[in-house]
């Protein structure tokens, strides 16, 4: 009876074993046939300056380091005569995408490196030319001389589903050819500061020295670059974003034909429409991008776009989000014409472009100043005290009308601050240019008690806008 209730129990847990074993993934055949087309990256980078023995306490920038430089020459005897020039080594990863030697990696993996050594997986050592990089995608080619080169399939990641199974195959902390597995946990993710790339997010483990390494469908097709990881650590926490490889495709064939990325531009600054954005410009959901501000002279300001229109289409393609909008118009070809579909007055509009061409570097722009009245007037239904910009105000601001906020009282409304300047008041798509504080206040009386309040805000050198929500009289 025992050994009856014993042998039915096992033939239970090896049933579940088997059914646990059929449901996970399989990964050897793909880690055995990819990994030869991926590769170490190692740099070297000459720097120019002092280098101290490894026991030296300081750098250079800290403090104490004429203290130790002068009175420590014993304990640190490297001190006195340190070299002028040292070599500061990095490593990374990539993957070779031609027969012929070329490899995709990171910009950050090269960058600034004055050699390039590329590792095989079959223990060879070659010497690598940098064809090109873009920092904006953090893409960059390499080249190794040579033929007969094992390389990568590429796969769609249009195709990619969110929870389905990837792999990741590079060098982290330089062990090489690690493997790693884990799910697309999403896609299409923007980062800040990061326009031009719709990021795979995955929770694959990436560490540093995977970056420029491939990430895998099961298929065995490259669909990524492992990029970046967000941690608060430093190492592997779970989250990791890779650039979706038709997008490193794109750049690759700019670098191989000129050594650099061509990009379009219309000179907006544009941000996320939200659920009371949409309400107040009177769209029927929330999507687009929306202009917040125009370069002077740009291509958007002379096509006759305006701050406070909502780009919906662009050549064609819906704008579902802002972030969808940069993408486009950088894929773009400079001096090409675009199609825009925009929301402006409550009602969709044609319009069309010469688009432009994205210089090298970001411009920076200056801060302007601002002074302050002796009387400022008292504080509104919002609890802002308000002041009239004076005609060198306006000059400095660079703006024809609107009103400077001197103070926010009672509390206030945290998404206005001392220093805004308000240059419009939008309502139902109608957008009234602010003039002076009798006619702002009036506009705020006609509104309803709680109804939300949409503010064209000049902030710096930038424009956005404001929703104030249930605005209450003072």
């Amino acid at each position: 009876m025992i050994r009856n209730w014993l042998l039915t129990i096992g033939l239970a847990l090896s049933s579940g074993l088997l059914f646990a074993q059929s449901q996970l993934p399989d990964f050897v055949d793909l880690a055995e046939k990819q990994g030869a087309a991926v590769v170490n990256i190692s740099t070297t980078q000459v720097v120019r300056g002092h280098r101290f023995g490894q026991g030296f306490p300081f750098d250079e920038d800290d403090p104490a380091f004429e203290f130790f430089k002068r009175f420590a020459p014993r304990q640190f005897p490297g001190v006195p005569n340190a070299p002028r020039e040292f070599e500061n080594k990095s490593l990374g990863s990539g993957f070779i995408i031609s027969a012929d030697g070329y490899i995709l990696t990171n910009a950050h993996v090269i960058d600034g490196a004055d050699e390039v050594a590329v590792k095989l997986a079959d223990k060879r050592e070659l010497k690598a030319k940098v064809i090109g990089a873009d920092k904006r995608t953090d893409v960059a080619l390499i080249k190794i001389d040579g033929q007969g080169f094992p390389s990568v399939r590429l796969g769609d990641p249009a195709k990619l589903r969110v929870g389905e199974w990837v792999v990741a195959i590079g060098s982290p902390f330089g062990f090489e050819n690690t493997v790693t597995a884990g799910i697309v946990s999403a896609k299409g993710r923007s980062l800040p500061q990061e326009n031009f790339v719709p990021f795979i997010q995955t929770d694959v483990a990436i560490n540093p020295g995977n970056s420029g390494g491939p990430l895998f469908n099961m298929k065995g097709e490259v669909i990524g670059i492992n990029s970046q990881i967000y941690s608060r650590s430093g190492g592997y926490q779970g989250i990791a974003f890779s650039i979706p490889i038709d997008v490193a495709m794109e750049i690759q064939a700019q670098l191989r034909s000129g050594g650099k990325v061509s990009r379009g531009r219309i000179g907006v600054v544009i941000q996320e429409v939200n659920k009371e954005l949409a309400d107040s410009f009177g769209l029927p959901k929330a999507q687009g991008a929306l202009i917040a501000s125009i370069e002077k002279g740009g291509p958007a300001d002379k096509s006759g776009l305006e701050a406070g229109d909502v780009i919906l289409e662009f050549n064609g393609k819906p704008v579902v989000q802002s972030s969808d909008l940069p993408r486009m118009v950088g894929n773009s070809k400079p001096g090409s014409k675009a199609k825009l579909e925009i929301w402006r007055g409550g009602a969709a509009k044609e319009l069309s472009l010469t688009v432009g061409e994205m210089p090298d570097e970001p411009l920076n722009g200056k801060a302007s100043r601002r002074g302050k009245p002796a009387d400022p007037a008292p504080a509104n239904k919002l609890g802002l005290v308000l002041s009239e910009p004076s005609a060198e105000q306006k000059r400095q601001l660079g703006i024809r009308h609107g009103l400077i906020i001197e103070e926010v009282r009672d509390g206030g409304r945290g998404e206005l601050r001392q220093g805004d300047v308000i240059l419009a008041l939008i309502q139902r798509g109608v957008q009234t240019e602010v003039r002076s504080v009798d006619q702002f206040n009036d506009l705020l009386a006609k509104q309803g008690r709680g109804t939300p309040i949409t503010l064209l805000v000049r902030r710096g050198d930038s424009q956005t806008f404001v929703t104030i929500r249930g605005a209450q009289d003072k």
